[in-house]
């Protein structure tokens, strides 16, 4: 289904050939539609750092009164550029109290005072309003969201955390090297019942686990792409996000116009194409007719397989899924996968159909299609169906598809992220739960294995989600199915945006006052970095990839996302619960410090290396093998930050938007060579002499102690890649410090 071409192509003649050893990629680069976009909203002008300006920012209700508060508090009077606030997150969070519609209620008065544009609870999914009213050709969007995906749709969009949408309400620069382009050739056409999910699946699973495109932009091109509508195109788009890539860009043709036209805006449209010559830097070639219905199972996108090979050979598959799944679990609770088995079939107990992946209108009609005259039956298997934006439901409901799914069983509910993220639709304790939805990491769509409780996630594409409910949750591939293809075309209603939405761009009223709900709090000072730094060690993560979703759990946590001191309560507590704890008291000694005081414990470890304690910060730290693979959200970051954490160490970030993260939180982002087990734990101490005078210079190897009960050892950590701004937002201590500094001024 995918092979890749590990070393440079370049288009002639409109086809792929190979150009392996070119002297300097960037006279053929300038000729992908990456860089012809990206160069246009540069404002450095300098081959080896882009500082780039976006065309609008969009965030939902989990991030956006974080942003808000940080960019208020560095000084922001107005939105410069459309800044979109959607209400798809924490709107169904059942935690009582009026947490959740305050934060609404905030949004709608930072929209009339800053000039911004409020979008109501349930009224879309935030990338389905962008795609619809946002998205434009050669545009650039940037999403406190990982999914902010709209390459199909001409529009590079980028999720990173919110100090990168702070920069921008700053009127300042994301900053980035020249990134590789990936070029992703389409060939052939996708089979009847096979869905842009498992497409997407295909490709994730061959593209993740060695990392052939982290943060690389991946171009879309190729005679496959033709057959390909705007809806299904997305949905593998979207997807592209757990490759780890950067961002995605395709070329455009008249089906991208008709889009265009449909949702009201016919200029948004103009060509894309690369030019002949354009270079990549690698490709793969993606045969869409090779693909198969799929089924990622726990707890990656990356896990996938096809659904009949699955069948065939269940107990072998789950069983080693079950053992690697159990590993990452340690001995907090037990899964349980092979207990879905009945009569030799994999069965489920839910299906949801969902979000920014799911809930797209193509996707539902084609599920009604498959059900028209089923049942999902009346035993445990039930169906959620969640349309993305409501003139996606209003279009469902017009033209009979809601009709279908509901006879047969299924339950309809409005726009909402939740059940991605663990606020809705939680599976029951040990069942199997299949979902057409980005992620199905461990412990995130409400499990809480520290309590005992777990459940198994995996994805499939809608298409087969529906004929497993037509077969009473047995595992079924829709390409099994018989089925009349429905007719694609619908309606698009603008009138419920324009009925609903407050578009205050450019009109910012500094006279509004902000609504601020009890639960709505400022961020809490943090110190800057002193000329040393001691760390100890909070957590020590052995795991291959530890995820967002375990730095900072989602779901009922989402209702305190505008509170960083209770949030911060949750930070690791799925995944390491002492964390919060240990952090804390390393924090109390740092404030000890400050005020004067001689903290016992840190004299006691400054001692044995000769450190000085005035000049000395003290912090807590984590060490993770490869920490931040998943969601953009910031608080990854600042919840470490304001329980007093200074350092992380690893041997590889994630993602770079997790780095990013913990740059702007003056979290300082150190490796370790090599990939040799990490000897230390939790309680032992680090010293990095002359650590602020090394960032500042931008030196990238620096030396460390550390401090055991058993005595000393010499390590060196890396801090490489830095900017100069970055190097002054991590000795100022973070970046609303960095502001109240006086930096980042335009």
């Amino acid at each position: 289904m995918v092979t890749f071409h590990d070393s440079g192509v370049c288009l002639a003649g409109g086809k792929p050939v190979a150009a392996p050893g070119a002297a300097s990629p960037a006279p053929g680069r300038a000729g992908t539609m990456t860089y012809s976009i990206l160069r246009a909203h540069d404002q450095a002008g300098d081959e080896a750092q882009m500082r780039i300006k976006f065309d609008a920012l969009i965030s939902h209700d989990i991030t956006y009164v974080g942003i808000i508060q940080t960019a208020r508090a560095s000084g922001m009077k107005e939105f410069p550029l459309p800044y979109a606030m959607t209400n798809c997150h924490n709107s169904l969070c059942a935690v009582g109290g009026t947490i959740n519609e305050d934060d609404h209620a905030f949004g709608l008065s930072a929209a009339k005072k800053y000039g911004g544009i409020y979008v109501p609870a349930n009224l879309a999914v935030i990338h389905q309003y962008a795609r619809e009213r946002l998205a434009f050709c050669g545009g650039m969007i940037l999403g406190s969201d990982s999914h902010t995906r709209y390459g199909c749709y001409g529009t590079l969009g980028v999720g990173e955390g919110g100090g990168e949408l702070v920069k921008q309400l700053l009127c300042n620069t994301y900053d980035i090297a020249p990134p590789e382009v990936v070029l992703v050739w389409l060939e052939g056409q996708p089979k009847r019942g096979v869905g842009p999910h498992d497409v997407a699946l295909a490709l994730v699973a061959a593209a993740f686990p060695a990392g052939r495109v982290k943060n690389k932009v991946l171009e879309f091109a190729g005679p496959g792409l033709s057959g390909l509508s705007m809806d299904y195109r997305i949905g593998i788009d979207v997807m592209t996000t757990e490759t780890t890539c950067l961002s995605s860009i395709w070329e455009t043709d008249d089906t991208v116009r008709t889009f265009y036209e449909t949702v009201g805006r016919p200029g948004a449209y103009r060509p894309l194409h690369p030019e002949d010559g354009a270079y990549y830097d690698s490709m793969l070639t993606l045969d869409l007719d090779r693909v198969e219905a799929m089924i990622a199972l726990p707890f990656h996108p990356s896990k996938a397989v096809s659904i009949h090979a699955l069948q065939a050979d269940p107990e072998a598959i789950l069983g080693e899924t079950q053992t690697a799944c159990q590993e990452s679990l340690g001995d907090q609770v037990t899964l349980d996968l092979l207990g879905s088995i009945k009569d030799g079939k994999v069965t489920a107990d839910q299906g949801v159909i969902v979000g920014c992946a799911g809930g797209m209108y193509e996707n539902l009609a084609e599920a009604a299609a498959i059900l028209d005259g089923a049942s999902v039956g009346n035993s445990y298997f039930d169906l959620s169906v969640y349309p993305s934006s409501a003139p996606i439901n209003l279009a469902i409901t017009e033209d009979g598809t809601a009709a279908k799914l509901q006879r047969a069983g299924a339950v309809l509910k409005p726009a909402f992220c939740g059940p991605c993220f663990g606020a809705g639709d939680t599976p029951a304790h040990n069942t199997l739960s299949i979902r057409h939805a980005t992620r199905n990491f461990p412990s995130r769509e409400g499990s809480k294995p520290g309590s005992g409780q777990i459940a198994a996630v995996a994805l499939m594409d809608a298409r087969s989600i529906a004929a497993t409910a037509k077969n009473g949750g047995v595992l079924t591939a829709a390409t099994d199915i018989d089925y009349e293809m429905p007719d694609f075309s619908y309606h698009f209603e603008a009138g419920i945006y324009e009925k609903r939405c407050y578009n205050g761009f450019g009109k910012a009223d500094p006279s509004a006052a902000l609504r601020l709900g009890p639960n709505i709090a400022d961020w809490p000072v943090m110190p800057r970095l002193e000329d040393n730094l001691l760390v100890r060690l909070a957590a020590v993560i052995h795991d291959e990839v530890t995820t967002t979703d375990e730095l900072i759990p989602s779901g009922e946590t989402s209702s305190y996302r505008s509170n960083p001191i209770a949030l911060s309560e949750f930070t690791l507590s799925r995944r390491s619960p002492d964390y919060v704890s240990r952090s804390k008291a390393v924090r109390a000694l740092e404030l000890a410090r400050r005020n004067g005081e001689i903290p016992s414990e840190a004299a006691e470890a400054l001692a044995k290396v000769g450190g000085t304690l005035s000049s000395t910060s003290i912090g807590s730290c984590l060490f993770a093998r490869k920490p931040g693979d998943g969601s953009a959200r910031e608080q990854a970051a600042s919840c470490q930050k304001v329980l007093g954490g200074f350092a992380n160490i690893c041997f590889e970030y994630a993602t770079k938007r997790y780095r990013s993260n913990c740059i702007n939180w003056g979290i300082v982002p150190f490796t370790i060579g090599g990939n040799r087990p990490w000897p230390y734990k939790e309680g032992d101490w680090i010293y990095i002499p002359g650590v602020r005078q090394a960032i500042l210079e931008g030196r990238e190897a620096l030396s460390a102690t550390v401090i055991t009960e058993t005595g000393t050892a010499e390590i060196s950590l890396r801090c490489a890649g830095l900017t100069k701004e970055e190097r002054l937002i991590l000795t100022e201590g973070c970046l609303i410090n960095y502001y109240a500094a006086g930096y980042g001024a335009e």
